[in-house]
């Protein structure tokens, strides 16, 4: 909780540093054809409650946000909870498709770098991050529809129309996330490789593949999974890109319009649900710690033995 408390307070005061008068901003994002007079403006500032210290707007909207109620859009009038409500499930869709991939991909690749005999081919397979790291993730976008999509016609290049409209946005996305999880996967699996209790498996008799799932791997994928949850809000970050790229309905396309319109009770809606959702895939991280390293649970049941026996 004082991650997302942290995130929100955050948020607030950089609107509040902001230049200009935020309620003229936020009644200019409404698009109003007709100048906004006086009283309207008093009356924008005393319902948002810009009228008040800093202090007690502050208070007034964390008391509210406390409950979910983020107020309404200044932009369209509509629930802030229920905007995000309706944006959340394309986003998650195509944040956990990315997910899914980049984890399949990034562990592939890792596996067949750290698995194969010849030099030249895992010089190869472990430079490869490297280049995915480095492409830009909008011009990666591009390309896909450019080859996929206007050229071979395979999937649509922009909005939502199934699993079709999923694949190049979640390939998009996927691509820079698998890229981390294969360069950390590949050297924590180079580095367990090397540990003693690897060459006394090889002494037993272990073949090299079973050497390099059952017992390196578990212990590699620990730095891999807590990379993971990190790389979680960093998805989240970006869907802007990737669903303004390809159009697409979701959490990216109201943050980018909230921010090009200073619509602030969306942006702090927004930011507290990302900080929640970091804050919850951290601490699931955390407790699958002990289902891939048992010396993590029995370390405890170390500690407990000698105070019962005393």
């Amino acid at each position: 909780m004082g991650v997302v408390w942290a995130a929100y307070t955050v948020s607030f005061l950089i609107m509040e540093m902001l230049p200009g008068d935020p309620v003229a901003a936020m009644a200019g994002a409404g698009l109003q054809l007709q100048p906004i007079s006086a009283t309207r403006l008093a009356q924008l500032r005393h319902e948002y409650g810009f009228d008040k210290s800093v202090p007690a707007q502050y208070l007034d909207y964390l008391s509210n946000a406390v409950r979910g109620d983020f107020g309404d859009s200044a932009a369209t009038g509509h629930p802030v909870t229920s905007m995000i409500a309706t944006a959340l499930p394309s986003t998650l869709t195509l944040a956990a498709a990315a997910l899914v991939l980049a984890v399949a991909g990034g562990g592939g690749l890792a596996l067949a770098a750290t698995y194969t005999r010849r030099r030249w081919l895992r010089q190869v397979l472990l430079s490869l991050p490297s280049v995915g790291i480095s492409l830009p993730t909008f011009w990666v976008g591009l390309m896909l529809v450019e080859l996929l999509s206007f050229r071979a016609r395979i999937f649509p290049a922009f909005g939502n129309h199934g699993l079709r409209g999923l694949v190049l946005p979640a390939v998009t996305l996927a691509i820079p996330t698998a890229a981390l999880i294969a360069q950390v996967l590949a050297t924590s699996l180079l580095t367990a490789l090397d540990e003693p209790y690897i060459q006394t498996a090889r002494g037993k008799g272990a073949s090299r593949l079973r050497l390099q799932v059952r017992h390196a791997l578990p212990n590699a994928c620990l730095s891999t999974l807590t990379v993971t949850g990190l790389l979680v809000g960093q998805l989240l970050a970006s869907a802007v890109v990737i669903e303004t790229v390809f159009s697409r309905d979701g959490l990216g396309r109201i943050t980018a319009e909230a921010v090009t319109m200073q619509d602030i009770p969306v942006v702090q809606g927004i930011v507290v649900l990302s900080a929640a959702v970091v804050v919850v895939t951290n601490l699931l991280v955390d407790l699958a710690y002990p289902l891939l390293d048992q010396r993590i649970t029995l370390g405890r049941r170390d500690m407990t033995v000698p105070l019962a026996a005393r």
